[in-house]
């Protein structure tokens, strides 16, 4: 099973993170998860406010 953490660490690698994997961190986050995974996503928040992670759908929104 997927866990927000590999999500994130795709996203961190990538420097990009796709309406894939935003629908697939929505559906982690309405589960169970743990302080690590947490953690995770805040990174990634915070790469995302920082412009170190681009989000496809917000592109998309721009055309």
């Amino acid at each position: 099973m997927t866990r927000i953490r590999d999500v994130v660490h795709q996203a961190l690698t990538t420097g990009y993170l796709t309406v894939e994997a935003e629908n697939q961190l929505r559906h982690l986050l309405a589960t169970r998860y743990d302080l690590e995974d947490f953690n995770a996503f805040m990174t990634l928040q915070e790469a995302a406010m920082n412009g170190k992670v681009k989000q496809q759908s917000r592109e998309q929104c721009r055309l």
